[in-house]
């Protein structure tokens, strides 16, 4: 299992009149914690497209337990539970606010598609490679923050 956590501090602007994180936030937030946990292991998503592959997102999901306020500081945790055998990739996501209550939780679906014909593709080796020792053993788990 790989698991990465992000921080992100709540803007004024992401809040609505209620002084709530306005909930199309979350997907973004989502998407930050994805990003910089690709980035951990040293890519991006720009290396990924530079070698003919995107990502792009077919399904999300999320459950609202609690809100975020301005000024939070939350910390976004996202889980790879199995190594992608495929074209298909599964993140779970779960956002914490800084006394370490759940707030949100969330599964975002992407798939590997070869740029030039918008195929079905699978992982590029390079991230294959650095993700496979976190799967080497069920009992084996790192957290990488």
């Amino acid at each position: 299992m790989f698991i990465a956590e992000t921080h992100i501090r709540v803007r004024y602007a992401e809040t609505d009149q209620m002084d709530v994180v306005y909930y199309g936030n979350y997907a973004q937030y989502f998407e930050v914690g994805r990003a910089e946990s690709i980035r951990r292991l040293g890519f991006t998503y720009k290396d990924m497209e530079a070698n003919g592959v995107m990502m792009p997102v077919v399904e999300l999901h999320s459950k609202y337990l609690r809100p975020a306020h301005y000024d939070d500081l939350l910390t976004i945790k996202t889980t790879l539970r199995e190594l992608p055998a495929n074209h298909r990739i599964e993140f779970h996501q779960e956002v914490y606010n800084e006394q370490k209550k759940l707030l949100t939780v969330g599964r975002v679906v992407l798939y590997f598609l070869d740029i030039k014909t918008r195929a079905k593709t699978t992982m590029p080796a390079g991230l294959r490679d650095a993700l496979a020792p976190f799967f080497l053993n069920d009992s084996l788990t790192a957290k990488i923050e």
